[in-house]
């Protein structure tokens, strides 16, 4: 598997992943991302080359969002002035499901912030997807504390959270790597 730099034509795929795992998540009884994600603001940050696609041949098989930019009212001031990346719309199409490749973009991820200089990796999370919370931190990750006020960016109450972090470091993931 290989993994890429996302580009404008990505985006009604990455748009389908979305409502693919929203669909999947209802299924579990959550309501993670019901609300559809703005367009624009998914093309904004694929024209800023911080979205990656992992191809499995012609399938793209798994995207991934990180960023050295915090969601606002999230982090802390003391926070947000230590080196950091952050993980953003970790998806992985239900063809691909059972094969940890979540797991593997996590190490992935976490090596390239290691490789930036970054001391910490960092998500937030569905405040209620209680599933997906011990998911990460089965992955290294230890819960820093969860937020609900403010706004969530495709609109209503913030919904996303539960903050984790991981210290950096060299990671094998596996992938072939064609990012810059």
């Amino acid at each position: 598997m290989i993994i890429e730099t996302a580009t404008p034509d990505d985006l009604a795929r990455l748009l389908a992943f979305r409502e693919e795992s929203a669909a999947w998540l209802s299924n579990l009884g959550t309501d993670q991302w019901r609300r559809p994600y703005p367009a624009d603001k998914l093309l904004a940050t694929i024209e800023a080359g911080v979205v990656y696609m992992v191809r499995d041949g012609e399938t793209t098989a798994a995207t991934i969002t990180l960023t050295p930019e915090a969601e606002v009212g999230l982090w802390t001031d003391q926070e947000l002035v230590e080196p950091s990346m952050f993980v953003n719309k970790l998806t992985v199409a239900r063809t691909h499901a059972g094969q940890d490749l979540g797991g593997r973009l996590l190490d992935w991820a976490d090596d390239r912030a290691y490789r930036s200089g970054a001391t910490w990796l960092r998500l937030d999370a569905w405040t209620t997807n209680k599933p997906l919370q011990r998911y990460y931190l089965r992955h290294g990750f230890a819960h820093v504390r969860t937020v609900t006020e403010g706004g969530a960016v495709n609109g209503g109450p913030r919904v996303s959270g539960w903050l984790a972090q991981r210290v950096t470091a060299p990671a094998t993931h596996g992938f072939d790597d064609l990012t810059s």
